[in-house]
Formats: C-alpha cells, structure tokens, sequence
C-alpha cells in the first residue's frame, strides 16, 4: 500500500475496456490488403499491448509499417466504438477512487485520440484527468516514460501514485519509473504469467481498487 498515495493512472486496452474485437477487426484489415486470412481474436490479443507498431510487425508479414500503421488507423474509428466494451466493475469504480480525493489518468501504448474518444463514449472522461499515449514520450511501454509524463501532468510524484495494468510489459513499466503497480488478468497476460513477473497485488476482481480509497487515510 502506498502510504501517501494521490494518484492512481491506468492501462487502458485489457485494464478499463476489453477491446480486442475492434483491434482484431482493424489487424484484418490490414491482413486483407495483403492477401492474408483473417486472425482469431486470441491470435491478436497475445500482440496487443506494446504499440501499434508492434501489433502490426507480429500480426502482419511482411508488413510496410507506414503504410498499414495508416491502414490501421484509417479503418479503426469504424469498429473503434462497436468493438469496445467496459470491463466490469470499471464503471463504479472509477467515481468512488474520484470521490475519495484521488488524482485519475490513463497511460497506454494505444493512440492517444483513440482512446480519448472511448473514454468519451463510455462515459469515464468526467473521472480522467490525463491521457498519456505513444505521441507523448520519447519511448513507450516498457520504458518508464510515458508513465513518468503522466505524474509529471498529475503533478505527483513516483512515490506517490499506484498504476494499474494488465500486462507484464505495465509491471515493467511501473518498476522502471519507481511506482507501484497492481494489476488484473483480465487482459493479454494469464494470471500466472502476471504473478512471476511480482506486481504488489494481482487483483482478482476490479473492484478491489476501491480498498485504495478505504485505506487512503489508514
């Protein structure tokens, strides 16, 4: 538990929303203009997490990254929203953490505008303040830059902010910019595999972040 927490920032794709299908479908696209069958969802879901250019050099052979990446993005605002849905527990839990006092954002590898617009359609931009994405440092996850941009917009330090991932690469993260990290197998990674990579807490159901709020003064 972070004695002096203020803060808690979030992955996005895997942590707050489970948006796989709208990823898959734009990644097929993509296979599409090359000629290649259509991925299963579990295929892409191990690929996500690390970037967009990473997503599309280990889901598409041969890929021209400028090319797809822009492929990519032209297809995806057309699944963007009908692709997407809340992971549960995330709709009730975020306003209790603001209500508490806490400081809330988003870090995640996903483009940035992308996942502004789905905070906005699902109703959880009132409870964000800050939406870090690739564009916003100089390296992305697992480099702790883009978090360490994220405390710096929050205003908080390390020591004083919790991220909350789905992913080994978010434990990562998390070490190397010195914050504590709890996260969820409700994403890319097993539970398992979350565990031996040693987070603070492997939670078990969302909702189990609201004990942030209930110990924030213990």
């Amino acid at each position: 538990m972070v004695q002096t927490l203020k803060a808690l920032v979030f992955d996005f794709d895997g942590t707050l929303v489970d948006s796989y299908e709208a990823i898959t479908a734009s990644g097929n696209h993509v296979r599409a203009a090359h000629n290649l069958p259509p991925l299963s969802e579990p295929e892409v879901r191990r690929c996500v997490g690390r970037g967009p250019a990473y997503l599309l050099e280990h889901t598409v052979p041969g890929t021209d990254l400028e090319v797809d990446m822009a492929r990519y993005r032209q297809h995806h605002p057309s699944v963007l929203r009908s692709g997407t849905r809340l992971l549960p527990g995330v709709a009730e839990t975020l306003p209790v953490l603001k209500k508490a006092g806490l400081h809330l954002g988003v870090c995640s590898n996903k483009p940035r505008d992308f996942t502004r617009q789905l905070l906005d359609y699902l109703g959880l931009a009132p409870w964000i303040e800050v939406v870090i994405g690739p564009e916003d440092a100089p390296r992305i996850k697992p480099a702790a830059d883009m978090l360490l941009a994220a405390l710096k917009q929050l205003n908080i330090t390390a020591a004083e902010a919790l991220y909350v991932g789905d992913m080994v690469v978010d434990i990562q993260t998390a070490r190397a910019a010195g914050v504590a990290v709890w996260v969820i197998a409700t994403g890319s990674d097993e539970a398992l595999t979350l565990q031996a990579a040693k987070p603070d807490r492997l939670l078990q159901d969302f909702r189990e972040i609201t004990l942030v709020a209930e110990q924030r003064f213990s």
